[in-house]
């Protein structure tokens, strides 16, 4: 069954949870070894977004909430322009870590993503490590529904960005090489449109281990519906979270195998149409469900079938 009450956000309950991402003519996730081209299939042509693009996103959206309304153990320990050696060693000029042990229930304890994501923190020196965390919440690749078709758009800026460049255009010089420029060229990488269909999986039994709370798991949803809101740019103006539903198991360790969930939410297209906006997908959401399990849909944005 549906359900609109809290279950979600218990910590002591498995839960598995579907999430839908659509690109309008955005690049979802680039891949740097490929000049920053949309990711894709290379067998099947779905367009890909891995689940390092996604954790990113969430951490940054924690982080940026925690800047207006601070809460004790939301920072964040894989940050941009930190060093994570230096962040780890925190258990011990910080807190009163003697030990890995002790410095990772300190690590845990104060960093958010060190208690949901998990982290490895046995680099640096030896006596300053805290250890390996398994994390309770793990997040799968998303794939897109249909093929998607990556494409380079050229751009041109009127400007060079070198002084020497517009000094030479205005001022030719025969004997100069640099012939100088009155503009310059760049591109885009993005896909027209796609539609990504993703996995995630929440552990109680290791939730319990990091010290996971309610608080924790409704930050945690917080994020993820809010990741692509202030994440804006020109590449990636047109990412929205699409669908996000939660399936809650009434214990720790699950009623229903997680792929069997997952494939109650079905995504299919209306008709023999080539894909271009939500209205050209249709949404199955399930009316039964296996005994022990609820379903929270947290955030629905396609047409029921």
């Amino acid at each position: 069954m549906t359900t609109t009450d809290s279950v979600h956000l218990d910590p002591a309950r498995k839960h598995d949870f579907v999430f839908l991402i659509e690109a309008v003519d955005s690049n979802p996730n680039g891949d740097p070894d490929n000049g920053g081209i949309p990711r894709t299939d290379p067998v099947t042509g779905q367009g890909l977004i891995t689940d390092v693009a996604i954790k990113r996103k969430i951490r940054d959206t924690v982080a940026m909430i925690n800047e207006f309304e601070e809460t004790p153990g939301n920072h964040i320990y894989v940050e941009s322009g930190v060093a994570l050696n230096a962040q780890h060693e925190r258990a011990y000029t910080e807190g009163s870590a003697t030990d890995a042990r002790t410095a990772q229930a300190w690590m845990c304890e104060n960093f958010f993503d060190v208690r949901m994501f998990g982290a490895v923190m046995t680099t640096g020196k030896k006596d300053k490590w805290a250890g390996r965390v398994q994390g309770p919440v793990q997040i799968g690749f998303a794939r897109s529904i249909d093929p998607v078709t990556p494409f380079d758009i050229g751009i041109t800026r009127v400007t060079p960005t070198r002084q020497e460049d517009v000094d030479a255009w205005n001022k030719p010089d025969p004997e100069n090489k640099n012939k100088g420029k009155e503009t310059e060229m760049g591109s885009k990488h993005i896909v027209p449109y796609g539609l990504y269909k993703g996995t995630g999986h929440f552990s109680a039994p290791l939730a319990k281990k990091t010290g996971v709370t309610s608080r924790d798991l409704a930050t945690f949803w917080r994020a993820f519906t809010l990741m692509f809101e202030h994440d804006r740019a020109a590449a990636r103006a047109g990412l929205a979270l699409r669908g996000l539903h939660v399936f809650t198991h009434d214990d720790a360790f699950g009623r229903a195998p997680a792929h069997e969930l997952a494939d109650l939410i079905g995504v299919t297209r209306r008709g023999d149409v080539t894909a271009r906006s939500l209205d050209d997908y249709q949404l199955t959401v399930p009316t039964e469900l296996p005994s022990g399990v609820t379903l929270t849909t947290l955030l629905p944005q396609i047409r029921p079938a």
